[in-house]
């Protein structure tokens, strides 16, 4: 048993498990979810407010923070935690779903990008104007900037430098993101690419299981070595706020059952501390997307925790934390409250246990007629902050005028719901009940 991960209880009606990842910021009690914050920040909410929610861990994307305010900034500030703010677990994507969502906006992008503004110097994109993408080659993959439509090259290599840079406790290996709809030839020729962009991330940062094993038998032989905290492993990955960064690799092959198996087998078997599950809700219907996680849950390992990337949705965690995932990440919670629909937390502890929770039943838009004159709380179930303090026609009146405080009300909420969520269903696995 490594201590990076350690398995806490296993369900007996599924594949379920409770599970704490420790890292330098924190410990993650999981299943947990994992709000995005692109740049480094969780959208409309300081750093106390994620606090106070309970938020474990969050994510930040490497390419938006290449691209602004660029790595060595957050380098030289100390890493994203202290960049931030965030003094929680954070995890960093590697670039490689840019390579899906540029390669899908190529194929609708007919205006000619210009990186000269009237003035003089680099400009903003309009949404007009997407990012193009260059080109995917084994090496890697080039596409232009959404902010100032400079040439990037990601490569796995220089993911793993922007990764280092960065500093987040969990990094995820650079792979290709399959798009929906992508024939069999491609998706085999994608994965198989996925796979050996994986041997170059492995041997660039070197693989931390190795150490961490090690560090282990160090504390067994009584040394006074804390394998979490002190201990530098074989092919150290040194970072900026001398945090230890722990490597997932990612399974890949599109919607082909074969694929998913291969690329499963094979990515688990690079013992990497973690493994995530990728090109997963891009495109395809819940019961596909359910498809690829079911095809690959016999091969996700027991010693290990299994990240699902970018599904978020709550009729989905509820059906799919019972394939052994441990952590999900998803915009939709924080995306879906700047529109200014609000999760309910009403009965929820019921529907968990009934396991028929359907989020389409559970959530209401504020920004409709009918609240403009409802001063109940926005959720009378609800003890958040924002229940506790505002109503129903003050947040419908916010979204309307456009004030900046009630996406940060709606989020606040929509997060606080999605921790209770979490809450139940760590509870259920327990007592073995999912």
């Amino acid at each position: 048993m490594n201590n990076f991960f350690k398995v806490l209880h296993n369900s007996k009606s599924s594949k379920a498990r409770l599970g704490e990842i420790r890292t330098d910021h924190g410990v993650i009690n999981t299943p947990a979810f994992v709000p995005v914050g692109t740049k480094g920040t969780i959208k409309a909410l300081t750093p106390s407010f994620v606090k106070e929610i309970g938020v474990q861990v969050a994510f930040v994307n490497t390419y938006h923070l290449v691209t602004h305010p660029g790595t060595e900034i957050i380098e030289k500030a100390g890493g994203i935690h202290k960049y931030s703010g965030l003094n929680m677990p954070l995890m960093s994507d590697s670039g490689g779903f840019q390579v899906f969502s540029l390669a899908r906006e190529e194929k609708t992008r007919h205006r000619v990008f210009s990186t000269a503004s009237p003035q003089g110097g680099p400009r903003r994109l309009s949404r007009e104007e997407k990012p193009s993408l260059v080109k995917i080659s084994e090496d890697g993959v080039k596409f232009r900037s959404t902010f100032d439509g400079k040439l990037i090259e990601f490569t796995p290599e220089k993911s793993m430098e922007f990764q280092r840079q960065i500093g987040a406790d969990i990094n995820m290996a650079f792979d290709e993101c399959i798009p929906y709809g992508s024939s069999y030839k491609y998706s085999k020729e994608a994965t198989e690419r996925t796979h050996r962009w994986l041997e170059r991330c492995i041997s660039t940062v070197g693989n931390r299981k190795t150490g961490l094993e090690a560090g282990q038998e160090n504390r067994e032989k009584k040394t006074e070595i804390n394998p979490i905290s002190n201990f530098q492993p074989p092919n150290p990955f040194p970072n900026p706020s001398s945090n230890i960064q722990y490597l997932y690799g990612v399974i890949q092959g599109g919607v082909y059952e074969d694929l998913r198996k291969k690329s499963a087998e094979y990515v688990v078997g690079k013992d990497t501390p973690g493994v995530a599950i990728g090109g997963v809700s891009v495109g395809e219907t819940k019961r596909e997307m359910r498809d690829q996680v079911r095809w690959v849950a016999d091969y996700l390992p027991s010693d290990r925790p299994a990240h699902l990337l970018g599904v978020g949705q709550m009729d989905d965690i509820i059906d799919l934390v019972k394939y052994g995932l441990d952590t999900f990440d998803c915009v939709e919670p924080t995306r879906l409250a700047r529109m200014g629909t609000l999760y309910k937390i009403s009965n929820l502890k019921d529907q968990i246990s009934k396991l028929h929770l359907k989020s389409k039943n559970q959530e209401i838009d504020i920004t409709k007629g009918i609240y403009k004159n409802n001063l109940e709380r926005v959720d009378t179930d609800c003890e958040c902050y924002v229940c506790q303090n505002f109503t129903k026609s003050y947040l419908h009146h916010l979204f309307k005028q456009r004030e900046i405080l009630g996406y940060t009300l709606a989020t606040f909420h929509n997060l606080w719901v999605m921790e209770k969520l979490f809450d139940g269903i760590r509870a259920m696995i327990e007592n073995d009940l999912i």
